[in-house]
């Protein structure tokens, strides 16, 4: 985990990364990859990313997806209304209520675009999709905010794969296993040279 939080850092704190060089015209997005099996150790070396750029100037707007999602269900004054009718409700109704409340396009990317306006960052993280799975799809945010996060970095902390092949494209493989969220705009921070 050390040698992925060294290289993570170099690349992030890098003008080339902070001034998106390199990516021929495609939206400044970037898949982190991770087991999912390290999930709190990812979490951990996400806050101490955040601390270590900040030390050196850079900011950081750290949005948790799950953590959005209950401060705006709060906001809409259904949590609590949802956390009541869960019991009663099958996976499946439970899952289309979340989908259409937490819609991306309707509610959570308006949200994001406002912590974007209010935020003055050079690079913005994107964490908590395995926890907001099934009801937001990281395919779903992402193509969603193309629009309203071009001008800087974003780098999603995703629990799984992030793959490329010729005859399948790439694919979001969430959790290692589930193959069906197809991404192809964001590239793999790994690869990306500094």
């Amino acid at each position: 985990m050390q040698e992925r939080f060294e290289h993570l850092q170099n690349v992030i704190s890098s003008q080339r990364f902070l001034k998106k060089q390199g990516l021929g015209n495609e939206v400044p997005f970037f898949i982190c990859p991770f087991d999912p099996k390290e999930a709190v150790e990812m979490e951990k070396t996400e806050k101490r990313l955040t601390n270590k750029l900040k030390q050196s100037g850079i900011q950081v707007l750290s949005i948790n997806l799950y953590d959005l999602s209950i401060t705006l269900l709060k906001e809409r004054g259904i949590f609590e209304r949802i956390l009541e009718t869960e019991e009663t409700r099958t996976k499946d109704e439970l899952k289309e209520l979340l989908q259409s409340v937490l819609d991306p396009e309707a509610h959570l990317i308006p949200a994001i675009a406002g912590m974007i306006r209010e935020s003055d960052y050079d690079v913005m993280f994107i964490s908590g999709v395995g926890e907001v799975f099934p009801y937001i799809r990281s395919h779903n945010v992402l193509n969603n905010l193309q629009s309203t996060a071009k001008e800087k970095p974003t780098v999603m902390f995703f629990p799984g794969d992030y793959t490329h092949s010729l005859e399948s494209g790439a694919s979001l493989d969430l959790f290692g296993k589930l193959q069906d969220d197809k991404y192809y705009r964001a590239f793999n921070i790994y690869h990306y040279e500094v």
